[in-house]
């Protein structure tokens, strides 16, 4: 990770990338908002001032590697959302102006915050520019939508926010595909590409079906805790592996190809 610095007024924000965003220290943001020469107890004070914020710190901060004058150390570390919602528990006459600041740093991020219609719709014409047909960009959009509603059932039912949920990414992908999601990548030569974006209409349907699945098992049964969690996934992976298996029967070819649809769906307007 590459740590970059921001100023504020004068004073250092220390940034980094993480998820393909920026991230922002905590203690850093905390320091240019009320001067205090004791971040890490202003922060403890304020977390038992605002008891909503308290509850969702945990999901709100993440551990990062961060440069420091004494060499990369993990620090608190929250996205643009996350240092919007933080803000609103400082009383400093700064926040405004910080808020607009932040504005500057992210613009786009800070919009969809207060709308989120306007994510989605970036979203939409950044498929649309990169030439995907609006049929499949409808798919795309739908299988986001179905993966948000998945990974927050995994958040309130136990599940940790990146080993877990990669555990059980990949046990609903072996029981759909009968492949891992790295596995499944290598086949279709990517490597740092999301692998939904080079999924055809079948992969994507099926992946929406063995994510939908497990959602109603777990809505249904109530899962709570990784194990259950997991024996859910494989359940909900099982479901869109069968009707997988019975439509390859039928058609006779492999579902999981290793094709990039973007690049098929551009030959075939070229033969047109």
């Amino acid at each position: 990770m590459d740590t970059k610095i921001a100023i504020f007024k004068g004073q250092k924000v220390r940034k980094t990338i993480h998820k393909n965003e920026w991230w922002f220290v905590v203690e850093d943001v905390i320091v240019v908002l009320t001067d205090t020469v004791n971040a890490k107890d202003y922060i403890n004070k304020m977390r038992l001032r605002d008891k909503e914020l308290a509850k969702g710190y945990g999901q709100i901060v993440h551990t990062l590697l961060v440069e420091t004058a004494g060499g990369k150390q993990h620090m608190n570390c929250a996205n643009t959302e996350g240092i919007f919602r933080i803000v609103q528990s400082v009383p400093s006459p700064k926040a405004e102006p910080f808020k607009r600041w932040l504005a500057k740093v992210g613009y786009e991020r800070v919009q969809e915050i207060e709308n989120p219609e306007l994510a989605t719709k970036r979203t939409r014409m950044l498929y649309k520019l990169k030439g995907y047909p609006d049929n499949w960009i409808e798919k795309r959009m739908r299988g986001i939508v179905i993966r948000e509603e998945l990974t927050d059932e995994w958040q309130n039912r136990g599940a940790e926010e990146k080993k877990d949920y990669e555990i059980l990414t990949a046990e609903i992908s072996k029981a759909t595909f009968g492949i891992t999601p790295s596995q499944y990548k290598k086949i279709k030569r990517l490597k740092r590409e999301n692998l939904r974006d080079h999924m055809d209409d079948f992969e994507l349907i099926f992946t929406m079906l063995g994510e939908r699945s497990t959602t109603e098992i777990h809505r249904t049964e109530d899962s709570q805790g990784v194990p259950k969690l997991k024996s859910d996934a494989k359940a909900g992976g099982d479901i869109a592996g069968n009707a997988r298996k019975q439509l390859e029967k039928r058609i006779k070819r492999p579902i999981v190809s290793r094709n990039n649809f973007l690049k098929q769906s551009r030959k075939a307007k070229k033969l047109l």
